[in-house]
């Protein structure tokens, strides 16, 4: 649908075949989408379905500010490479209620927004992908789910690029290959700025491989709450260089603000990256912190409601004031006997002191 126009579809079959001319011009303007809002265009669906098998054939797509498709229980198949299952990008909007989302090709999401952004509300609805390199969600722009439940079997459950967002409210996700979330900047123009935000409260995510989440060449916000998180490498957040950016300045930067959470696992700094962990409400972190000596900077804020139980030799550039400390015991961080060095430059209050952690270990100055 083109050129302010306004198309309803009611239990309605669209199928296409044949793959697009060009994979760039399918994910940027939704050539050869099976379902399309263009140029200020409307389009409402309920039911049916849309089914599409070439390359770069995107099931439903919103493309360029004031488009707009809101679809209702429609089931989506999107198989060849490169093939999204709702997609907007240029500023479109889409809305997804209930609808069964599947994608089978290699570089195919879900849920994706890509050149120019696009702003993307999912409620409820079963979102799976089977091809490599193909998450549950790839987000160039603003998207949001509830009570949506993600399964990707090639890829992860959710990837942010650029200074954009994504926000899961009761949602369950699982990303099978790579880690759970990603959140970097390719440097391939797609999505512009280097500040991702990925917000998560109630329901869980999963990753059945590599870190529960990766930061690289960017900086991050990642805000828990309440989330019930699994993740079977034992890795928690890993902020380092990977293979995007320049080398020497690709690190992550990363935040995380947890609320009433409880996280398990390490955290790992490389030597050009930074982390910043909140604890608050109650929130508890069973791991260690393993920062390389060169990390830019690594803190660590408790209040005086949570927890931090070390599971191996930790570092820490700082540490807040809030934690615990009286006389010469650290009341709530549980050292299990093991060690945690902070930096004293950075921690005038400590007074390069060593002190004695609940359940054994020490906090002492490297």
């Amino acid at each position: 649908m083109n050129e302010d126009g306004h198309l309803t579809l009611s239990d309605v079959v669209v199928t296409t075949t044949g793959s697009s001319s060009s994979s760039d011009d399918s994910s940027f303007y939704g050539l050869d989408a099976g379902v399309i809002a263009l140029n200020g265009s409307t389009v409402t669906e309920s039911e049916g379905t849309v089914t599409t098998t070439g390359d770069g054939a995107n099931g439903v797509f919103s493309y360029g500010s004031g488009s707009s498709v809101a679809l209702t229980g429609v089931v989506i198949s999107a198989s060849g490479q490169y093939a999204h299952g709702v997609m907007a990008s240029g500023g479109g909007s889409l809305t997804a209620t209930d609808l069964t989302v599947t994608t089978a090709g290699a570089n195919g999401a879900a849920v994706a927004t890509d050149r120019g952004g696009g702003t993307i509300t999912v409620v409820g609805g079963i979102y799976r992908t089977a091809g490599t390199s193909s998450p549950g969600i790839y987000s160039t722009g603003t998207i949001s789910a509830r009570d949506a439940t993600f399964d990707a079997t090639g890829a992860e459950a959710a990837v942010i690029e650029g200074s954009n967002s994504i926000t899961i409210t009761d949602g369950h996700m699982t990303g099978t290959v790579n880690r759970g979330v990603m959140i970097y900047q390719s440097m391939s123009g797609d999505a512009q700025g280097q500040a991702g935000v990925f917000s998560d409260t109630g329901g869980s995510l999963t990753a059945l491989s590599g870190p529960i989440f990766y930061v690289t060449n960017t900086t991050a916000t990642i805000n828990l709450s309440c989330v019930t998180l699994e993740g079977s490498s034992g890795v928690l957040l890993d902020a380092a260089a990977g293979q995007w950016g320049a080398s020497g300045s690709n690190g992550g930067q990363a935040t995380l603000n947890a609320v009433d959470q409880t996280l398990s696992g390490s955290v790992d700094v490389d030597g050009i990256s930074t982390v910043a962990l909140d604890l608050s409400e109650s929130s508890t972190l069973n791991g260690d912190i393993n920062a390389a000596e060169s990390a830019k900077s690594v803190s660590l804020s408790l209040d005086g409601s949570s927890r931090w139980t070390v599971t191996g030799t930790s570092y820490l550039t700082a540490l807040s004031d809030s934690a615990g400390i009286s006389g010469s015991s650290v009341t709530n961080i549980v050292g299990n006997g093991h060690s945690v060095h902070y930096t004293s430059s950075a921690n005038p209050s400590l007074d390069g002191r060593t002190y004695t952690l609940a359940g054994g270990g020490t906090l002492s100055p490297a």
